[in-house]
């Protein structure tokens, strides 16, 4: 945790990783060459492969982009399919279709999250043109979103989305010296990045390039018994937030007029317990819900949010399809 507020609090003792951040630098580039140049194998799925991801470390804001891109797309009467890594999964054997039986703790609280939101299957397994296979010649599918998988380079894909928050790329270091996976200038390559929440005119992205995201607020949804209301009558509240940025979630309550007692972050991906979870009216998310359900009690609400994306995406996304049915 020290760490990840070091990078984007520009603390000057992550200079002391220089050293690794140069190995994995290396690394990274000579990765990167042996796939471009067939050393290392990458495989084209008999499918439109779309991947959602991002150039930093944590949580921005890809599970709401795949779920709003995934919904259009069923819209269209693609057949689509969702894979991902299963990030915090216990599965063992893969790939792994989600079913709504599934534990969090089994498949990952992402992939538990979209199955609940989406009528398409949803894939888990760790290595992806694998999982990808299996939607084409199992499920028949002829669009696949991976959510993350931005640099799992034996994946080929024909549409790359790379989704940033407000905090940007922090202080802009590669791993561990700061928050990147890859360095900023890899946005130049991808077909579009789409900003959660404000457009970051630091990012260097040409605007035919850039859609922006709104989180909208839907209803909230008691998360013991799945009643909903479209708003709720707030006293003493607690809200609880285990996700790339929970100050994202803690800002959205501010901004619907909601003050809470108390406002405890916990790290992505957190494993909740019974005894995390406070006494009187609980908020939380709708991703930290589907690992708070089996011992939540009857005060436990999460808001259920939809990504607002611009139109702009869907006509590039829709262009990019017609183009690639020309040559199937």
């Amino acid at each position: 945790m020290a760490l990840h507020n070091a990078w984007y609090e520009d603390k000057k003792w992550v200079w002391l990783l220089l050293p690794i951040t140069i190995v994995f630098f290396c690394l990274s580039k000579l990765r990167k060459f042996f796939f471009n140049v067939g050393v290392f194998t990458s495989v084209k799925p008999k499918a439109f492969v779309i991947i959602v991801g991002n150039i930093s470390v944590g949580g921005n804001g890809k599970t709401p982009t795949v779920i709003s891109i995934a919904e259009y797309l069923i819209s269209q009467g693609y057949r689509c399919g969702v894979l991902s890594r299963g990030y915090g999964s216990s599965q063992t054997q893969f790939p792994h279709l989600v079913n709504v039986n599934d534990e969090p703790s089994l498949v990952g609280d992402e992939p538990k999250l979209m199955r609940h939101r989406l009528c398409c299957p949803i894939v888990i397994d760790p290595k992806r043109v694998r999982g990808a296979q299996f939607l084409v010649e199992i499920h028949h599918c002829n669009v696949i979103i991976c959510d993350d998988g931005l640099q799992h380079y034996a994946l080929q894909r024909d549409f790359e989305i790379v989704v940033m928050d407000a905090r940007g790329v922090g202080n802009g270091f590669l791993m561990p010296m700061g928050p990147l996976r890859e360095s900023v200038s890899r946005l130049s390559s991808v077909d579009l990045v789409v900003f959660n929440g404000q457009i970051n005119d630091d990012i260097l992205v040409t605007a035919d390039k850039v859609a922006s995201m709104r989180l909208q607020p839907d209803r909230w949804v008691n998360v013991k018994t799945g009643e909903s209301k479209s708003s709720l009558s707030i006293l003493n509240a607690t809200a609880i937030a285990g996700i790339g940025d929970p100050k994202r979630f803690f800002s959205t309550l501010v901004n619907m007029g909601i003050v809470c007692e108390k406002s405890i972050g916990f790290p992505d991906h957190y494993a909740f317990k019974f005894s995390d979870i406070p006494q009187g009216m609980v908020l939380m998310t709708e991703k930290d819900a589907v690992k708070c359900k089996s011992f939540a009690h009857d005060n436990c609400w999460y808001l259920q949010v939809s990504g607002n994306i611009s139109k702009n995406m869907y006509q590039l996304l829709d262009n990019k399809l017609k183009m690639f049915q020309q040559h199937v």
